[in-house]
């Protein structure tokens, strides 16, 4: 494989994917593996993308180091496959065939003569929030993103790289792999095709003020739930209350946090429906006593994911609400929280106490924060207009959102696209 920084000012490929995740790792993965070579890029230090922090995934429910980690290896031994990570595209230019892109590559500070030792992060003094498990933990100012990072190595956070007291990080490696004076860089990549693989983010549940999110700590999101659950999570796999530490008995999980809300996201992500369910029975594997309280508009479960919706409902310790979820108060006295919401079936208003609630929120595409050039067509909500022929392609999230299952399906056609682009041309 080429060298992850290259030396030279203008570098050459068939497909520029634009974006690390499992649609991007798809699309470069299946286009290389016919001879064509692929340039995949992503603004993070590390590819993988939000797949990367979850604690099981639809259908398999495995974990990340099941499919990334084959993903990883595949593009490991392809030669036709350069990765640049803290890349992005500052402008684009040309018509398919014939693209010119300029590429920023931010400092990594780390070179590639790091082993990821550790010997750095050791001896680190500063110490940051640890924007992998949504600030729940700290990491050093040097730091390895995750277990499964690739590349395996060190990145310093820009916000440091000047302070005096890394230094003594400098001082540690015996390999001379830090380079605090790093500066970015512009280069230019010739392409014959351009494919969307941005993803998407969280939607802010501080904008839904009343659910409680970020004034009561045992208010949770559906992201922070995967990492909670998860063996390199800030609990080490324990899923606990924020507030206090303690094991949870009572967990109520809160669909359509901000979604289908014309004051907030008015389209509905698919996923999140599931997502709740999985989370529920992450719940109940650690705490066989614990009850669940799923609050719903409707419970959304396509295809043969209505086995799973039913295998769930057989949960006597699962209890579905329909309803959504008006007010989320805090009880004073023992920080569990207060959801307030209507039976739609009965007529009835609840209140239902519990330990930790879980807001489930919807994907936002990072389109709207950083949209494709070459006036690629959005439509109101910023996910890529499919099959305008105008622009770039877009595939997984960043058309329309989408499960980890059919984001693969879908970036396998986005790089059949981009191969007969090519052919064409």
């Amino acid at each position: 494989m080429a060298e992850f920084e290259p030396a030279m000012e203008q570098i050459t490929a068939d497909t520029l994917v634009v974006g690390g995740g499992v649609a991007g790792m798809t699309t470069a993965i299946e286009t290389a593996e016919v001879g064509k070579d692929v340039i995949l890029i992503d603004k993070m230090p590390t590819i993988g993308g939000r797949v990367a922090a979850s604690y099981q995934y639809f259908p398999k429910l495995c974990p990340p180091t099941c499919g990334i980690e084959i993903n990883l290896r595949r593009i490991r031994i392809n030669p036709h496959i350069r990765v640049l990570t803290l890349t992005e595209v500052e402008k684009a230019s040309g018509t398919p065939g014939h693209y010119e892109v300029q590429l920023k590559i931010s400092p990594r500070y780390v070179n590639d003569k790091c082993t990821a030792c550790g010997e750095c992060a050791t001896v680190c003094e500063i110490e940051r929030d640890n924007d992998f498990n949504y600030g729940l933990d700290k990491t050093k100012a040097i730091y390895l993103p995750h277990l499964m990072a690739y590349p395996a190595r060190y990145v310093v956070d820009p916000k440091y790289a000047g302070d005096e007291r890394m230094k003594k990080c400098v001082e540690a490696c015996q390999y001379g792999a830090i380079e605090l004076d790093m500066k970015p860089r512009v280069i230019t990549a010739k392409v014959k095709a351009i494919v969307w693989a941005t993803g998407w983010k969280p939607y802010d549940a501080r904008k839904i003020e009343n659910l409680g999110f970020g004034q009561y700590p045992n208010v949770i999101t559906n992201v922070i739930m995967e990492r909670l659950a998860s063996q390199n999570g800030p609990t080490k796999g324990k899923i606990i209350r924020p507030s206090d530490g303690k094991e949870v008995t009572k967990v109520g999980f809160v669909q359509c946090a901000g979604s289908r809300d014309e004051n907030h996201l008015p389209y509905c992500s698919a996923i999140c429906c599931l997502a709740s369910m999985k989370q529920a029975t992450y719940v109940r594997t650690q705490y066989p006593e614990a009850d669940i309280y799923v609050f719903y508009i409707d419970i959304r479960s396509p295809g043969r994911m209505e086995d799973f919706y039913v295998k769930v409902q057989e949960d006597r310790k699962i209890h579905f609400h329909r309803g959504k979820v008006a007010k989320i108060t805090e009880n004073p006295e023992n920080k569990n929280v207060i959801l307030e919401a209507e039976n739609t079936l009965t007529g009835e208003i609840t209140r239902t106490e519990v330990e930790l609630a879980v807001l489930a929120t919807g994907m936002v595409p990072n389109n709207v924060d950083s949209p494709p050039p070459l006036e690629t067509e959005l439509d109101a909500n910023g996910f890529i207009v499919p099959d305008t022929n105008r622009g770039v392609i877009g595939t997984g999230v960043a058309v329309r959102p989408f499960d980890v299952a059919n984001s693969i399906q879908d970036a396998t056609g986005a790089a059949l696209r981009a191969i007969n682009i090519g052919a064409r041309r």
